[in-house]
């Protein structure tokens, strides 16, 4: 007893004899069933009909078979997946497996941050006969993690269909990426006169070195100190000269006259300093960044003497330019179990500049639901 999947022609097949049907290509699965025994796929849609197969084939019933007539200007389902896929790969993304009824899976290659260059996929999309899907951009993944399936549509496709998808993918540098994370050797200042001089436990130094050693970074020192921006300020010189690459700091976010963290975090010397994001819990969230040049003297220009001056001496003590990252979180990293904190820091390990358009830009989907039992990130947050 057979069955044959799909056992319906279209304009690309045509139906001939089985005798006459060697080293003609199936247009469509054919399956087997053995009652008690099997039932599964005899034949492949795609399949090479042998000699051997003909014998095979009249046992299932089959005096005719719909095979495929593809055209100079076409493309088989499966040969456009392959080509499909090369367009869409780019950096840490890799095929899993051969093209199944013409889709074809694409992997993570290593964890990582996945990035889609989303107006790319829009255009690849519109071209009709070809699609992708994804996962959410900026999303985490792991290592051997599916991240986006494509295929063409219909059995037989156009090939100027899959040129122009491809001329897409090469124009944008191929559309999907996974970007590696650095290791980040965080330092932590936590500010507040309540924790500092011990009013209160403080409950932000276990959330925040949970965040990151679960993103395999390290925390190299936890510093407490009171609302004064000139004692802020000296902690987190301290922390650099440590070795931090990256600083955290927390508490004194808001407008009210003692909460100075972001005054100390300016006097430090940072830039590009982006203070609110659009996102609840977060709006009082802080970017900014610190360029350290020299000896942590701060960048000189060309034509500084004393830069050219100490390199004229020993060029081993120009030690090499530098950006580390500040993130400012407000009391809600407390309270709320995920806030704009855990979308943003993955972002800033995969080498990505924090500034007001991309604060802006998480305002759609940037509101939590606040659930019972939070799923993040299986959820819309920050989506």
């Amino acid at each position: 007893m057979c069955e044959t999947v799909n056992d319906k022609p279209d304009p690309s097949t045509k139906a001939i004899p089985v005798e006459d049907a060697i080293g003609t290509v199936l247009a469509h699965d054919i399956t087997e069933v053995r009652p008690g025994e099997f039932k599964g796929r005899a034949f492949r849609k795609g399949h090479v009909v042998r000699k051997e197969d003909i014998c095979h084939l009249q046992r299932l019933g089959k005096e005719r078979l719909f095979v495929l007539s593809i055209a100079e200007d076409e493309m088989h389902e499966d040969d456009a997946a392959y080509a499909l896929a090369g367009a869409l790969m780019g950096k840490g993304v890799g095929i899993k497996g051969e093209p199944k009824e013409g889709k074809i899976n694409l992997i993570a290659e290593r964890n990582g941050l996945l990035e889609v260059r989303k107006d790319a996929l829009f255009q690849f999309n519109m071209l009709g006969d070809v699609m992708c899907a994804t996962l959410h951009n900026n999303t985490l993944v792991k290592e051997g993690q599916v991240v986006a399936g494509t295929r063409a549509v219909p059995l037989v496709v156009k090939r100027e269909t899959v040129n122009r998808a491809v001329r897409i993918g090469e124009e944008a540098g191929k559309i999907i990426h996974v970007k590696g994370l650095r290791i980040p050797k965080a330092g932590i200042v936590i500010t507040g006169n309540e924790v500092y001089y011990g009013r209160i436990k403080d409950a932000f130094a276990p959330v925040i070195t949970k965040k990151v050693e679960a993103l395999g970074g390290e925390v190299i020192g936890t510093y407490y100190a009171p609302d004064d921006e000139s004692f802020i300020e000296s902690r987190l010189r301290e922390l650099i000269d440590t070795g931090a690459d990256l600083l955290i700091v927390t508490g004194g976010m808001s407008v009210d006259p003692d909460d100075v963290t972001r005054h100390a975090i300016r006097k430090l010397g940072a830039t590009d300093v982006a203070y609110g994001a659009a996102a609840l819990p977060g709006a009082m969230f802080l970017a900014a960044y610190l360029e350290q040049g020299p000896r942590g003297r701060g960048i000189r220009g060309p034509g500084d003497t004393e830069s050219q001056t100490l390199e004229s001496l020993n060029p081993r003590i120009l030690e090499p330019i530098r950006t580390i990252p500040i993130l400012g979180i407000p009391a809600c990293g407390i309270y709320s179990n995920t806030t704009v904190f855990d979308l943003i820091l993955p972002r800033v390990l995969a080498g990505e500049k924090i500034g007001r358009k991309e604060l802006a830009g998480i305002g759609h989907g940037g509101l939590c639901m606040k659930c019972e039992a939070c799923r993040y990130p299986v959820c819309p947050f920050g989506k």
